[in-house]
């Protein structure tokens, strides 16, 4: 398993969604640790849980730590990007709160999926 410091450059998120495509392209597991630190909210905001969420549903990916606020994740695929349709919704994440980008959550998944053996249908919802 490769152990990623999430805090690198600018602590922000992009790290993780670089992470999780990597991830579920490769098959490889990764354990992301200090997610966002260098945010004034560091871990994980609904955005990227549902990136995360994403990410493993495409790749059937074990999933640990994947709640919100958690700044420890361990991502490990199951199975080859699968094609199909999907629905990621950032509201549900969101608990009462502002739903986040739905393009990072696309940003995440897009890769994996157009170069997954099918064709793929999404839905975002968010923000």
């Amino acid at each position: 398993m490769i152990t990623i410091d999430g805090s690198y450059g600018e602590g922000g998120g992009q790290v993780l969604r670089t992470s999780l495509t990597l991830a579920t392209l490769t098959g490889q597991a990764v354990r992301i640790e200090r997610t966002r630190a260098g945010r004034k909210k560091p871990g994980l905001r609904p955005q990227h849980l549902t990136a995360v969420r994403a990410a493993a549903s495409v790749c059937r990916a074990h999933l640990e730590g994947a709640e919100l606020d958690s700044q420890t994740l361990v991502f490990a695929p199951q199975d080859a990007p699968r094609p199909g349709e999907y629905v990621f919704d950032v509201t549900e994440a969101a608990q009462g709160g502002s739903a986040g980008s739905v393009g990072l959550v696309l940003q995440t998944v897009l890769l994996p999926l157009a170069l997954a053996e099918g064709e793929s249908y999404l839905i975002l919802r968010g923000g």
